[in-house]
């Protein structure tokens, strides 16, 4: 039996993959739980996987989430990938770090407080540029008035 079967109960831990797949504070969290369920073909785990499809701010997840539908044979369409604020009122969040911030600070006091403020916008970016994160963050950051 390879790792690519689908199963048609419930995984055992089931209800640790849902409260995994609706962590707003870690896309990481929610892509894992959503490939894990997508071994589990199940009325639940679909509801979780549609949930995800069409809420999650992280196009990976979503993409998992359309992937794992499709292989149960399901019906699934992927939304369009957002290109600007995947996080309603992103930028006034920025700002209002950045405003909280002395003057003078750094690009890495910037990064730090936003983590610590506001962790779902953080990592839902995080999630959606990848390698890039740093890079477009700092961008963003200089351009904030």
């Amino acid at each position: 039996m390879g790792n690519n079967t689908i199963k048609t109960e419930l995984p055992e831990n089931y209800e640790e993959l849902k409260k995994a797949a609706n962590r707003t504070a870690s896309w990481k969290s929610r892509y894992d739980a959503v490939v894990e369920l997508g071994k589990y073909n199940h009325s639940q785990v679909k509801d979780i996987l549609r949930t995800r499809l069409a809420n999650d701010p992280v196009y990976k997840v979503q993409e998992a989430a359309f992937q794992s539908l499709l292989d149960f044979g399901e019906e699934a369409q992927l939304p369009k990938r957002k290109k600007f604020e995947l996080v309603k009122g992103a930028n006034k969040v920025f700002v209002r770090v950045k405003k909280s911030l002395p003057k003078d600070h750094t690009f890495e006091e910037f990064l730090t407080k936003l983590k610590r403020m506001r962790i779902d916008v953080y990592d839902t970016y995080e999630g959606d540029k990848g390698d890039e994160f740093k890079t477009w963050l700092e961008n963003e950051w200089s351009n904030l008035k």
